[in-house]
């Protein structure tokens, strides 16, 4: 018998009823949590970048890309915010004399910083 290129790359077959079905498997990958940031870029990524999408998840490259993808975005947001506090002059004085103040303040921060990671990392 002739065997097909599959099974010549060490694949094997499994009969389902009439018909042999190519027995194949993702590799496998070590888990990782994945944060909002990850997960948003991945919702992107299925969305619109279906080809990247499907060869890091046939790859088995998924997790690790996506949870690189969240550690950057999550230290650019926490820097960000950062400078933001420095350049605005927000405090823990402004906290302690004036809280509603300082949590708009600090929610203003906040979206903007997120604006600027999704626009520099999770959405291109």
């Amino acid at each position: 018998m002739v065997k097909t290129i599959f099974e010549e790359m060490g694949g094997t077959y499994e009969m389902q009823g009439d018909y042999l079905i190519p027995c194949i498997a993702l590799p496998p990958e070590k888990e990782q949590t994945i944060g909002l940031f990850g997960q948003r870029h991945k919702r992107y990524l299925k969305q619109n970048h279906r080809v990247l999408y499907v060869n890091l998840l046939t790859n088995g490259r998924m997790n690790d890309y996506l949870a690189g993808i969240d550690r950057q975005a999550q230290e650019r947001f926490e820097r960000l915010i950062e400078q933001m506090k420095q350049s605005q002059g927000i405090t823990e004085q402004l906290k302690a004399e004036n809280a509603l103040e300082w949590i708009g303040r600090m929610n203003n921060i906040r979206a903007c910083a997120m604006e600027i990671v999704n626009g520099e990392i999770i959405y291109i």
